[in-house]
């Protein structure tokens, strides 16, 4: 039984090839067996192969389908946006970190030692980690009626570094050092952190300063 399908496979084979390999008529003999035989109807002409179908693209993202809720006014929108904007030039800002990632790094630093990073909770734009005495951990921050707190605390700010600043000037000193992503800061920097805190943010104006160097310690009118 194997056998005898072999030799018909083997005898399709060949036919399919023999007919391959036969020539075409030519247009002279078609044309004179097509007058002889006139009145018998002409073979249809082969179908074109149909051509694959291209796959359906993806549907694009729905508009607003992002990490972050919307924002409940301009108002809202403009904190966020000034947080962002002293969380790119304070240092100490991590970004998309994970918190494994935030804890490694917070696990061989002193007590008090933080940084800030991106939150992974839905509801939440921010999150702290800080070394404490039983180990890394993290804080989300909550922003709630334009006002920044943290966690289980009742003490709003209206603006992220404010919170800092308080956390960092409690007597219990929960938060000491920022960790930042570079040990070295620039001298320009050390000389605002100590203007700023030698002055204080609310008397920034009063200094005779041009205004270049006045914008730049606005910019940034922070003790951290």
């Amino acid at each position: 039984m194997v056998a005898h399908n072999q030799v018909a496979a083997d005898n399709a084979i060949s036919t399919a090839a023999e007919s391959r390999r036969r020539p075409e008529p030519s247009s002279s003999s078609s044309s004179s067996s097509s007058s002889s035989s006139s009145s018998s109807p002409s073979p249809a002409a082969p179908a074109a192969p149909a051509r694959p179908r291209p796959c359906p693209a993806a549907p694009a993202p729905a508009p607003g389908d992002t990490h972050f809720r919307t924002f409940r006014s301009h108002a809202e929108y403009r904190r966020i946006t000034r947080a962002s904007a002293l969380l790119d030039a304070c240092g100490f800002y991590w970004g998309p970190l994970s918190v494994h990632g935030a804890h490694e790094r917070l696990r061989a630093e002193p007590v008090g030692t933080f940084l800030v990073r991106d939150s992974r909770q839905r509801n939440c734009f921010f999150a702290l980690s800080v070394k404490m005495a039983s180990g890394p951990t993290s804080i989300r921050v909550h922003f709630q009626a334009g006002r920044f707190h943290l966690d289980g605390s009742r003490e709003s700010f209206d603006c992220l570094f404010e919170l800092l600043e308080h956390y960092v000037a409690a007597p219990r000193r929960m938060l000491g050092a920022p960790l930042r992503q570079r040990r070295v800061r620039p001298l320009q920097e050390l000389c605002r952190q100590r203007i700023v805190a030698t002055v204080g943010r609310e008397n920034l104006a009063r200094i005779p300063l041009n205004p270049v160097l006045r914008d730049y310690l606005r910019s940034f009118p922070f003790q951290i």
